[in-house]
């Protein structure tokens, strides 16, 4: 008998689902992980309560638990059990202690002086040597740590969050100091990245390469177990540092379950069983199951499911490449008439099941201190084609065309966008590819127009204007569009050494309305966190980033 009936046999699998599976009508894999989850749920179960453990599917996978290489969603969501920073943030994105208790920044804003707690302790391992297995963080443990994110044999795709960071040093035990370059208002915001996480020396260089799945860290859980591609177990910190407001220590769950389904109608199938605790995601396999057109809880799940939706540090915008040769990109009126063409609200209506918003109001998205709700582009058929002709009179262009390359997850959006210029006397051709090709030509500068998304790395207004900073042209930066225009670099620039807040924001709002008023981009609409959670679950908050943070959560019983 093979490997996979064997699994069948155990489980107790219908004969009817071996049939399928042989001639093909269930795919293997599909049926192979959802089994595994079965039963690996079933073998957990017999050890904690099922309130005890948080369950939750990661489809698109994770490659590592090193913080310096947390690079994206998946990754930050489970280091983020595992690992604490120098400061963290709230859920309305304001900087708050994590191993540092306070800190003192210099009137120039370059020395950052950061006072650490003395109660932050590791993750037990023998290696430490210790007779509770365990030491306390010291300062040294962030030099340590930050000499790893900058050492070019490591190869951290974080070493850009130091780039501005002159010197570092651990004063004393309890006492780490930081010089920056020059000034740069959003630097604490920075350090709660899950780059900047503390690491022991003596562990990383016990495991080497090999600590990636072998982490020890600070956080609310620790590392148990780890089956790549299958499942991945973290369990309860009991010497965690944190406590809650009633002086009860954190975390409040005993265990969280990850699982690797591959698949996302797989994963929205367990979630209806209750077998994983939430869904993060909204995909058009199932779009139409969870929700209305216009974008509600429909009334069968409404008993023993909470849906919210909460706004997410994420614009999503069609960019022009303003370098190339296409006349029609680089036309201003073309341009803008795009932006004035087509309905968002309508697009997200009955396109998104109303999850996201009409990005009328610049780049920066609405949730981030910063956005300032100015007037952008609204709907306006009638003024987009005015500027059409006036192209077609200017050039002698009588049939412009736009080709725009997206992939297929956003195709009926720009098929949208498609028939509604047509409407108006704009050809658009819809070139649909692979999402890794599509990175790929953006920084090579081969795509005239292309779908992207901006995601904020850290909560401030900056993260998202330095993509028309004329230094950051690609492929030495992230100005995919190579747009360039000196007020905008003047007032970037100047934004710097800006300490107040509100004059700071004044910029930002300026720059802002310099991208709305020659039209680089045409942005789409501001995307929104969708959460999709079982009802006994409590404690689970939003944030603007979308991560995910349970050292406070419980389920009842």
């Amino acid at each position: 008998m093979n490997r996979l009936g064997i699994i069948f046999k155990a489980a107790k699998i219908p004969t009817i689902i071996h049939f399928l599976l042989k001639y093909n009508v269930i795919h293997y894999l599909t049926v192979t992980c959802t089994l595994l989850v079965l039963l690996s749920c079933t073998n957990s179960s017999t050890k904690y309560q099922d309130h005890q453990v948080f369950r939750y599917n990661e489809y698109s996978n994770i490659m590592t638990l090193d913080p310096a290489f947390a690079r994206n969603p998946p990754i930050i969501w489970a280091t983020n059990q595992l690992f604490n920073s120098l400061v963290q943030l709230d859920d309305a994105l304001h900087v708050q202690p994590d191993i540092a208790k306070k800190w003192d920044i210099s009137e120039d804003m370059l020395t950052y002086t950061f006072l650490l707690r003395n109660d932050v302790r590791f993750h037990k391992h023998p290696k430490f040597n210790t007779p509770d297995s365990t030491r306390t963080v010291t300062a040294t443990d962030f030099v340590y740590s930050f000499d790893r994110l900058v050492d070019p044999n490591v190869a951290s795709p974080g070493n850009w969050v130091l780039k501005n960071v002159a010197s570092y040093a651990a004063v004393n035990d309890t006492t780490f100091k930081v010089q920056l370059k020059k000034p740069f208002p959003a630097f604490l915001g920075l350090m709660s990245m899950r780059y900047c996480s503390v690491v022991p020396r003596e562990i990383v260089e016990f495991y080497r390469n090999d600590f990636r799945s072998h982490p020890i860290g600070t956080g609310p859980f620790k590392f148990k177990l780890w089956e790549e591609n299958i499942k991945l177990v973290l369990r309860k910190n009991e010497i965690y540092f944190e406590k809650d407001k009633k002086g009860n220590q954190l975390p409040y769950l005993e265990a969280i379950a990850i699982t690797f389904l591959p698949d996302k109608q797989t994963e929205f199938l367990q979630f209806a069983k209750g077998n994983i605790d939430f869904l993060n995601s909204l995909d058009a396999s199932y779009k139409d199951e969870l929700l209305t057109p216009s974008g509600k809880l429909r009334d069968k799940f409404k008993e023993r499911i909470h849906f919210s939706k909460s706004p997410y540090l994420n614009s999503e915008y069609l960019g022009f490449y303003l370098d190339g040769e296409k006349e029609e990109v680089k036309s201003e009126l073309i341009r803008k008439a795009i932006n004035y063409g087509f309905d968002r609200q309508k697009m997200i209506t009955y396109l998104k099941n109303g999850v996201g918003t009409p990005a009328t109001s610049g780049f920066i998205p609405n949730g981030l201190p910063g956005f300032t709700g100015q007037k952008g582009y609204e709907y306006n058929p009638k003024k987009a084609a005015q500027l059409i002709q006036e192209y077609i009179k200017i050039s002698s262009n009588k049939n412009p065309t736009i080709r725009i390359a997206t992939d297929n997850n956003y195709q009926s959006l720009f098929e949208f966008i498609q028939r509604e210029m047509e409407k108006i006397g704009l050809t658009i051709i819809v070139d649909v590819m692979t999402p890794s090709t599509i990175r790929k030509k953006k920084w090579s500068g081969d795509l005239d127009t292309f779908r992207a998304s901006w995601i904020a790395d850290y909560p401030d207004a900056e993260n998202f204007l330095s993509p028309f900073y004329s230094k950051n042209f690609t492929p030495n930066g992230p100005n995919y569009t190579h747009f360039k225009n000196e007020t905008f670099d003047r007032l970037y620039e100047e934004s710097f050494s800006v300490t107040d807040n509100k004059i700071r924001e004044q910029l930002y709002s300026k720059m802002d309305s310099i991208i709305i008023a020659h039209a680089p981009i045409v942005p789409l609409y501001y995307d929104q966190a969708t959460r999709f959670i079982q009802k006994n679950v409590k404690g689970l908050t939003n944030n603007p980033q979308n991560f995910l943070v349970l050292k406070r959560v419980w389920k009842e019983k």
